[in-house]
């Protein structure tokens, strides 16, 4: 019985997460919710809006630990899968590819060379576009938020929620609001 016992534990332990994400033949995660485009915000923002949700540039490297963490134990929580699905339109961007990407104002990079355009640096990041095209200027100068990191559930589902709530317009940081939704989440025990 012992050694059933332990057999089974071994093979607990040796087994893969049981909600695995496909890894593209880029090394990347290739989650459903990901959408291919050609890469031109302008476009994606009007498709995005067009769907009726908030365009997200979700940026990942091949071998990234901490991207694969949020594969496999943030995004599959089904509310943040949820809320990635329903509300936001994903586009994997990455932060050493080639693709060409064409910023809002008309500027054209491969991935590698916008990503240090706007300033990303670490992996994962994801840049939550403006809802509406910007009279002038790129990403970098018109993001709605920018979310560097790899955090859990928790932080990751708030920051989403502040998203689509628009809580950057109001005078509520991020913080602030992490902290009331957690003290709301508490009295309603």
């Amino acid at each position: 019985m012992l050694r059933l016992a332990y057999a089974l534990l071994a093979s607990l332990m040796l087994a893969g997460p049981a909600t695995a994400v496909p890894i593209g033949e880029d090394g990347l995660h290739k989650p459903e919710w990901f959408v291919e485009t050609f890469r031109d915000l302008r476009d994606d923002l009007a498709d995005a809006n067009a769907e009726g949700k908030r365009l997200l540039l979700m940026f990942e490297q091949r071998g990234c630990i901490y991207c694969t963490r949020m594969h496999e134990e943030v995004y599959v929580d089904p509310e943040i899968e949820r809320l990635l699905s329903e509300d936001f339109y994903v586009i994997q961007m990455n932060l050493f590819g080639n693709l060409e990407v064409t910023d809002f104002d008309g500027t054209i990079m491969e991935e590698r060379d916008m990503a240090r355009h706007w300033g990303v640096v670490f992996t994962p990041t994801l840049i939550f576009a403006p809802e509406e095209l910007p009279e002038s200027g790129g990403l970098r100068e018109s993001a709605a938020v920018v979310m560097p990191g790899a955090f859990e559930r928790g932080s990751t589902r708030l920051m989403l929620e502040w998203v689509l709530e628009k809580g950057y317009e109001g005078d509520e940081h991020f913080q602030k609001y992490v902290a009331r939704r957690l003290e709301e989440m508490r009295a309603a025990q």
